[in-house]
């Protein structure tokens, strides 16, 4: 017999999950079914869908080959400013995405070193550059924080035991801490990818949002809302939730058959 507490808990739960599912669900009403094919297979779609898992799979990457070594460091060593560096990581997480953007934008444009670099011949802003940037600096706080617990939940005394043993500090990460924490890399991972494929605000400032140039699934998404397209805006929204709902119900199934 469940107690009133029990199912009180329960009962919220479920209501504010199915006003989730109910929310998230009419958009996949909103369209009709010729309008959303029209809108899928359209050149603009096509293009969007690639260049977003392009330059997402290329951040996501960047991402993981940074984060390992930064959330190690966190969580293993000790060194001047740590709690400093700690917080800086994260601010990002706390403030706006558009804070990120703007911020990135006004350091790599013509205020910030985008004159030196054009002077050398480098552009990193309203191109696919500028979209892998974005991401990964919206990205790389939560890569962090994620294997920054993984990494804290590993107990240290594997890795004397390793080194009493006489492997080197890099034998024994790569062949003890990586191996121990393969359940929070891929959860790491997963996320990463889910936030690069997201990434709107900050993608938008730093590509510029061009049409058919740096137009990723949620620009085209705020693009077409823009000009009244309404199949167009929903069809990309439509994508980016299904995309988010394969990559987490990976991960849960992952998560799920590691514990078996």
């Amino acid at each position: 017999m469940r107690s009133k507490f029990e199912l009180t808990f329960i009962g919220l739960t479920v209501f504010i999950t199915i006003i989730f599912f109910v929310v998230i669900g009419s958009m996949f009403l909103i369209p009709t079914f010729q309008g959303f094919v029209d809108a899928l297979f359209s050149e603009e779609m096509i293009f969007a869908i690639s260049l977003t898992l392009t330059t997402s799979i290329v951040s996501a990457i960047l991402v993981m080959v940074c984060c390992i070594p930064m959330a190690y460091t966190l969580s293993r060593y000790e060194f001047p400013l740590k709690g400093f560096f700690n917080i800086i990581i994260d601010l990002p997480m706390a403030f706006p995405e558009i804070v990120i953007g703007i911020a990135l934008l006004m350091f790599l444009g013509s205020n910030g070193i985008g004159s030196y670099l054009e002077n050398a011949g480098i552009e990193l802003v309203f191109n696919s550059t500028g979209i892998i940037i974005a991401q990964f600096f919206v990205a790389l706080p939560y890569a962090v924080r994620t294997l920054y617990s993984t990494f804290n939940y590993i107990d240290p005394r594997y890795e004397f035991v390793s080194r009493s043993l006489g492997y080197s500090e890099i034998a024994t990460f790569i062949n003890v801490t990586l191996p121990m924490s393969k359940n929070g890399l891929f959860a790491s991972s997963i996320i990463t990818l889910a936030r690069c494929i997201g990434t709107f605000a900050s993608v938008l400032f730093v590509g510029g949002g061009i049409l058919m140039k740096t137009e990723t699934l949620a620009v085209s998404m705020y693009l077409n809302l823009s000009t009244g397209d309404i199949d167009m805006a929903i069809t990309a929204g439509i994508l980016l939730v299904l995309i988010s709902f394969i990559t987490i119900a990976v991960m849960e199934r992952y998560a799920k058959e590691s514990n078996l």
